[in-house]
């Protein structure tokens, strides 16, 4: 893997190391089963990419660009986005393990998550205006002073949202959701 440029590649149950990926841009690629643990992510760059069942738990994903980027099965616990190269940053989310991720003041606009654990995670003044979270366990996560207008958390279960320090103008909720946007007020909601 010694070009900069690659494009239209397959990679499978790879362990990349810490120099394996700097400086690269991959382009319509595939990344199954592999692992990132350890990878340096400075300058490098991933456009209309797929990955399916591979680990980046506790990656320091510092100055990576993510460019319409495909994550399904993925494991992101305690992962910082926050550093991230936002320049046209665009990623989805399918059935991936978020806990403890950081994804603070990071623009998030119509980002879908389906079937995540999303537990502890900070989302504290981010822009998630008409995101899905679609079928996502919540629990502990942090929205404070963040734009949700028009996401949809009406399949989400598990979370506490402040009305009043978070932005939820035409957001979606299911009637039994509504207990996790009263929490705050101490009530009973049967």
């Amino acid at each position: 893997m010694s070009a900069n440029y690659i494009i239209d590649q397959v990679f499978e149950n790879q362990n990349f190391d810490q120099r394996a990926l700097i400086y690269k841009d991959f382009e319509r690629c595939k990344f199954s089963n592999c692992d990132f643990t350890s990878a340096d992510f400075s300058g490098t760059a991933f456009i209309d990419c797929t990955f399916v069942d591979c680990n980046f738990e506790r990656a320091p994903i510092n100055y990576v660009a993510l460019r319409d980027v495909i994550f399904i099965g993925c494991n992101f616990v305690a992962v910082n986005f926050a550093m991230v190269d936002t320049l046209l940053f665009g990623v989805s989310f399918t059935k991936c393990k978020l806990d403890y991720a950081k994804f603070y003041t990071l623009k998030l606009k119509g980002t879908t998550f389906s079937d995540c654990s999303i537990v502890a995670a900070d989302f504290m003044k981010s822009d998630l205006s008409e995101a899905t979270f679609d079928n996502c366990d919540l629990h502990q996560s942090v929205f404070q002073q963040a734009i949700a207008n028009k996401a949809d958390f009406s399949t989400s279960y598990n979370f506490s949202i402040d009305p009043e320090s978070t932005k939820l103008k035409r957001a979606v909720f299911s009637k039994d959701g509504l207990s996790g946007l009263l929490k705050k007020y101490d009530l009973l909601v049967r």
